[in-house]
């Protein structure tokens, strides 16, 4: 996975959804619950961080996903790493 310089991994990233489709990210690590910064796309304050730690709304992520399928596979925003699910753990 390509890395913007001077980017950390701050935890293990999964999958880049294809683009149309929604990001996973159930994590807390997502969340910064101490500071809004500007989202790296929109500009506008979010709490909310990638994999890298860049502050970047989940919407935006996927729109740029969207916007960008060739740059998206170098991993700039992924899905978190799914474990696997009960059977019977069907609920929606």
């Amino acid at each position: 996975m390509n890395r913007r310089p001077g980017q950390r991994l701050l935890f293990e990233p999964g999958l880049i959804p294809p683009p149309g489709c929604l990001l996973d990210w159930r994590d807390n690590q997502h969340f910064d619950r101490w500071q809004d910064l500007p989202c790296t796309l929109c500009e506008q304050p979010t709490p909310m961080r990638s994999h890298y730690g860049e502050p970047v709304h989940k919407a935006c992520a996927e729109d740029w996903i969207s916007t960008h399928p060739t740059e998206a596979r170098l991993g700039r925003f992924a899905s978190d790493v799914q474990t696997k699910r009960r059977r019977d753990d069907d609920h929606a």
